[in-house]
């Protein structure tokens, strides 16, 4: 058996390690004595049956390595060099890397033109037609072809209801525009739930002003006959007169004001005018009835030649400049009568002319410089530091107010005397209770004492300076 040799380098170490054939106990003792084998009938020394064994050894590290190193495109030389060569296209990783087809056929386009991968529509530019119907489906209408699809909007439960309609209320707070109001609830699917938008209305408004409730007065009069019909509002109004003890837990004034909008509702004609005789003799809640009873009084006084509609009064800037200022003259009168500081800070806020509250500053000012004694003094100044504590009063109406003093005190002066050094005094206390800056109450107008000159100029005296 002829064994092929091939020119291979190997260290001392790796030959130790690859040296696997079994050696007698004589060898191991550095015997000399050389062993055959037989093999096929032949007797093959031992030695050569050795370095078979190491020579094939190193043949399959050899292969091992290289193909391991064949995606790097390294290899090995002879004389231990590294070269740099491609990827054998026989080896293993090579058939990896390659992307031809495998079987051979093709021209290594993409497969159905681009248009067959997962997720892909169709090749671009494509237009799909109008798919026609089988009638050889099993699944096959008659009447599919003549359907008329049209979107549905499901009805609105009383969660959703309340949900949708409240942002809607409280933005027509802010524009007063019933129409568009109108025209959103027409886009909803109220179904059962018509009734309760007069109701949500009136509760939202119990808790706002009265220029709130006029609004709500008004849509509830425009959105009868075209989102909500007669039935519908007197449905509403007895749901509130119901819940009427639950309504006075957050608006003490619910019984009156609900009376009011029942006055207004049938002054407008969407409420019939034996409403209210309806539920006489069959009201048990004392908040109901006194709800009706405000109605009932009401009604009787538009018959008297009071008109219905001003129920809830001009409010914000369609008042009168001569009717504001008799407002806040009584309020102030009033004040200095019951003392009750919180009374006067709420009828200030339901005026809703916040850009007039510099005129109750100058009216208040007034008020103590013409009074005679210490408790006006110290009531006003009560009064002012708890606007301004509250931020009813703004610090530009504040300022505005003692301006308007400022400016005014020298005829202020001619109608009360002493009139200066009270200003002063009341200036100086506003500013250590924290009312009005340092600048402000610097111009504080001041009116020197009359003194003579000299004794050389004849007794003439010195100009007044303010």
């Amino acid at each position: 058996m002829e064994i092929e040799k091939e020119h291979i380098y190997i260290t001392p170490t790796e030959l130790e390690n690859l040296n696997d054939a079994p050696f007698s106990g004589d060898e191991e003792n550095g015997g000399s004595e050389e062993r055959k084998t037989e093999i096929n009938g032949n007797w093959i020394p031992a030695t050569s049956i050795t370095e078979a064994k190491i020579n094939a050894k190193a043949k399959r590290r050899l292969r091992k390595n290289s193909s391991r190193d064949s995606g790097r495109g390294d290899s090995v030389s002879e004389n231990g060099e590294t070269l740099k060569v491609g990827v054998v296209p026989t080896s293993p990783k090579g058939k990896l890397l390659d992307r031809r087809s495998r079987s051979g056929k093709g021209r290594g386009l993409p497969k159905k033109g681009g248009a067959g991968g997962k997720g892909v529509w169709g090749t671009p530019g494509q237009v799909y037609d109008v798919e026609e119907v089988d009638i050889k489906d099993p699944n096959y209408d008659d009447d599919q072809e003549n359907c008329v699809y049209e979107t549905v909007v499901l009805p609105l439960d009383e969660r959703a209801f309340e949900k949708t309609l409240t942002p809607i209320i409280q933005e027509y707070f802010e524009h007063g525009d019933t129409n568009e109001v109108s025209e959103m609830l027409k886009n909803l699917n109220l179904g059962e739930m018509k009734y309760s938008v007069p109701v949500l209305a009136v509760s939202l408004a119990l808790e706002g002003k009265a220029s709130h409730r006029e609004m709500t007065s008004k849509l509830i009069s425009d959105l009868c006959g075209t989102v909500v019909s007669k039935t519908d509002v007197e449905k509403s109004f007895d749901r509130l007169l119901k819940e009427l003890p639950e309504l006075v837990l957050d608006s003490p004034r619910a019984p009156q004001l609900v009376g009011q909008f029942i006055a207004r509702a049938v002054g407008d004609g969407i409420l019939s005018s034996t409403y209210i005789d309806g539920y006489k003799g069959t009201v048990d809640c004392v908040q109901a009835r006194a709800a009706l009873d405000r109605a009932t009084v009401l009604l009787s006084m538009s018959k008297g030649g009071k008109r219905i509609d001003s129920v809830w009064g001009a409010g914000g800037g369609q008042q009168s400049v001569k009717h504001l200022v008799k407002e806040i003259d009584m309020l102030l009168k009033e004040y200095l009568l019951s003392g009750d500081v919180l009374e006067a800070e709420r009828c200030l806020q339901e005026l809703e002319v916040p850009h007039f509250h510099h005129e109750l500053v100058y009216e208040a000012i007034v008020l103590v410089l013409e009074s005679t004694g210490e408790k006006t003094f110290k009531m006003i100044l009560d009064l002012l530091k708890t606007l301004w504590k509250s931020s009813v009063i703004t610090v530009d109406q504040m300022k505005r107010g003692y301006e308007r003093v400022y400016c005014e005190i020298p005829d202020i002066n001619l109608d009360v005397p002493h009139s200066y050094s009270v200003l002063e005094r009341f200036v100086e206390e506003c500013f250590q209770a924290g009312i009005i800056s340092k600048p402000l109450r610097d111009l504080c107008p001041s009116r020197g004492r009359k003194r003579f000159v000299s004794e050389g100029d004849g007794g003439r005296l010195k100009l007044e300076s303010y």
